[in-house]
């Protein structure tokens, strides 16, 4: 594991503006759809520390939550994403050692380089489960709309490799530095109580 998360560091690099323009559009209730593009609130984070993970991404980048949770509506896989362009050299050459593994290396699966508005990193080892309550904005394109990732191969490619991960961590919870096993849980507890309140303010 610590091999790991010293790629990681070394892989994100410097602060980024994700595209040239400003991309981030807050906005109350945003209700996620599957391959959009979001951002996450700070209590993002610190939910996921509380419930025993890391997560280091301070600078407000996008993530892509690919596809809803077989196991709750409310529930999506989210991806965090980077610009491939901000890689230094030593980044780049560790990237293209894990991306030409062999497909049979789950490590392999790590990582995935991908065209959305430009040309994207999506670390994917780094997945993590997410609801509406954690979003905190659209992340829009070059037209000024909600940037929605429509390209079949990227999404065949994505969803291969996250799954790939999910398998892993169903073999052994919280085998990522991000305690999926455990920060899903939390998740599914929190929408369940907030089904059961929303149930008896109706019943009131």
């Amino acid at each position: 594991m610590c091999g790991r998360e010293t790629l990681f560091t070394s892989l994100r690099c410097e602060p980024e503006a994700f595209f040239d323009k400003t991309s981030f559009d807050g906005c109350e209730g945003t209700v996620m759809v599957e391959r959009g593009l979001y951002y996450a609130t700070a209590d993002f984070a610190q939910m996921i520390k509380n419930n025993g993970g890391t997560w280091n991404d301070t600078k407000h980048r996008p993530i892509v939550c690919l596809i809803k949770s077989k196991e709750h509506d409310g529930l999506y896989w989210a991806i965090p994403m980077g610009k491939l362009n901000h890689r230094d050299a030593a980044g780049q050459k560790r990237l293209d050692f894990y991306l030409n593994l062999p497909e049979r290396d789950i490590r392999s699966c790590y990582y995935h380089i991908g065209r959305t508005s430009s040309q994207s990193i999506f670390f994917i080892s780094d997945a993590i489960p997410i609801t509406d309550k954690y979003i905190d904005g659209i992340h829009v394109g070059g037209d000024n709309q909600h940037y929605i990732i429509k390209n079949k191969n990227l999404i065949s490619e994505l969803e291969r490799k996250l799954f790939r991960i999910l398998s892993v961590e169903n073999t052994k919870n919280n085998s990522f530095r991000q305690h999926i096993t455990d920060v899903k849980h939390f998740l599914l507890q929190e929408l369940e109580a907030e089904k059961q309140s929303t149930d008896m303010q109706q019943n009131s």
